[in-house]
């Protein structure tokens, strides 16, 4: 009777005697382990999962105090070679059995990740929606007092200088207009990601020819429901970025990855969603500075001495609008954009 209300438990509980063999594990430990039973039966765990902290000696510590422990946000290495990271507590039954029960933390901590980001983009945008009036306003003053300048100084050298006030204050409205990101109205339509992807492509071929462009497209993606022009111009800058990055760091081989992907059952923020395009944007380059990563998707913030640091904010604006977010991994030679969008319409 206990072992069948222990298969029908998601948490996984794995059952080891004295010498951390495993004799039972129940289906969610088969899942969440990527193991089967019957293959693994008998066998050592600290031969079949390994972590940080060396996880036989902390099970064989709890067998010789006969002391149950809790370990948070453990990363264990599973056979596969994939990561998990979890909560797991080990209960010493008798002196020759141990129960162990893991919980994995890895969909939380995304969870809590992903409203984190949300959060801080609400915030930005509200700062600089504020910070764009205040200086919009003045902007609109000092434009017009040097036109009336310049036409007073008509047929004068000094018309040069009024006119690089005018260009300067134009530059700065466009700069706050960037930064604000696209104020048209949305117009949601059946959009093909790769079609999108291909003119983003043929953009990228035409400005960096030393660039290799290798696309890796799953032609099984339907359509999702979104705005071209807004994606086109967030993948873009997103892409652009990239490339510009392993320009400047004169990468020998700089290659860049476009890749589509179907992820199924997949969570977005608090929400869970049927399925979900998954744009991945890879390059060679130099990577991401630490000192960067927190704060990658603020505006006025690059890492390139050229950059305006509007790219990626924008980016993420017109994901957010499209109910999906973007997620970033770097270390030297190999940093990855996710463009994550939900398939379905947001009132199904």
């Amino acid at each position: 009777m206990y072992q069948r209300l222990m298969e029908h438990l998601t948490t996984a509980v794995l059952l080891l005697d004295g010498e951390l063999r495993l004799q039972w594990m129940n289906p969610a430990a088969e899942a969440l382990l990527a193991l089967s039973h019957m293959r693994v039966q008998g066998q050592a765990l600290p031969d079949l999962i390994t972590s940080e902290a060396d996880i036989g000696e902390l099970l064989a510590k709890a067998r010789d105090e006969f002391h149950p422990f809790t370990q948070r946000e453990a990363r264990l290495t599973l056979a596969t070679g994939d990561m998990l990271t979890v909560d797991y507590t080990v209960t010493p039954l008798t002196a020759d059995e141990l129960l162990l029960e893991i919980e994995p933390r890895d969909r939380l901590l995304r969870i809590s990740r992903e409203e984190a980001l949300q959060t801080r983009q609400e915030t930005i945008k509200v700062l600089a929606r504020g910070l764009a009036h205040e200086v919009k306003n003045p902007l609109g003053g000092i434009r017009g007092a040097a036109q009336l300048l310049e036409r007073d100084l008509e047929g004068s050298q000094l018309t040069e200088f009024t006119r690089i006030i005018i260009e300067e204050v134009d530059r700065l409205r466009d700069m706050v207009d960037a930064m604000l990101g696209p104020n048209q109205v949305e117009r949601h339509a059946p959009l093909n990601i790769h079609k999108a992807l291909e003119r983003v492509r043929s953009l990228l071929v035409v400005e960096h020819p030393s660039v290799t462009i290798i696309r890796d497209y799953d032609p099984s993606l339907p359509e999702l429901s979104g705005d071209e022009a807004q994606m086109i111009q967030a993948i873009l800058n997103v892409a652009r970025n990239a490339v510009e990055a392993m320009t400047e760091s004169a990468v020998p081989a700089p290659s860049l990855m476009l890749r589509t992907r179907a992820r199924r059952q997949f969570t977005l923020g608090a929400e869970r969603h049927r399925l979900v395009c998954e744009v991945t944007i890879i390059d060679n380059g130099p990577g991401i500075p630490d000192r960067l990563r927190e704060t990658l998707f603020y505006p006025m913030v690059s890492g390139r001495a050229e950059g305006s640091g509007l790219g990626l904010s924008i980016a993420q604006s017109v994901l957010h609008r499209h109910h999906g977010l973007i997620e970033c991994d770097s270390a030297p030679g190999h940093t990855e954009f996710r463009l994550l969008i939900p398939l379905e319409k947001p009132h199904e």
